[in-house]
């Protein structure tokens, strides 16, 4: 077990396969979604872009992970969880949001759309967070694995890292 003083951390190799899953879930959606999100990323950074064009795959996105994720087991769930609650908490920062807007919910899921976005968009917003678009939400992401958790196991999974995914609660990030 990895821990940061505060609580678990995900494993590298839990990461890895986060981003392995999205990935997969992403290119099950075609090539039309692979050049949203290639331009999303190559774009100049605070170049007018809604996110709409890659927010309008985010259900077959979705879908597609979901599918990736039959079977697996509550440990596996509970790991995946706790990668993207991590995630959602790197992101938890002021500057972020500055060109992402929203309120605490809607602050929480504009950081959901970055991470489902995928590991090279949401390495660019963490980079530059000019590279975030104003107001894209991905709600469902923010709790995916957590949902899908519950519906399996009739509870959602403790994932044991001291932190929480909500707006603001980041302290090195306000």
């Amino acid at each position: 077990m990895i821990e940061d003083g505060v609580g678990r951390v995900p494993a590298a190799a839990e990461v890895a396969r986060f981003w392995e899953l999205v990935e997969a879930a992403w290119a099950a959606c075609g090539p039309e979604a692979a050049g949203v999100r290639r331009a999303l990323v190559e774009r100049a950074p605070a170049e007018d872009d809604d996110g709409s064009a890659l927010e309008a795959f985010m259900d077959e996105f979705l879908t597609q992970l979901g599918r990736l994720c039959a079977g697996m087991s509550s440990a596996e769930l509970t790991d995946l969880d706790r990668v993207v609650e991590r995630k959602l908490f790197e992101l938890d920062r002021e500057e972020i949001h500055e060109h992402t807007d929203g309120s605490d919910d809607g602050f929480l899921y504009c950081r959901g759309f970055i991470v489902a976005a995928g590991r090279e968009f949401y390495e660019a917003v963490d980079a530059d967070p000019a590279k975030a678009v104003m107001d894209a939400e991905c709600e469902a992401m923010c709790y995916f694995f957590a949902h899908l958790h519950d519906e399996r196991f009739g509870a959602y999974p403790d994932t044991g890292s001291g932190i929480s995914r909500e707006s603001g609660r980041n302290p090195a990030g306000w």
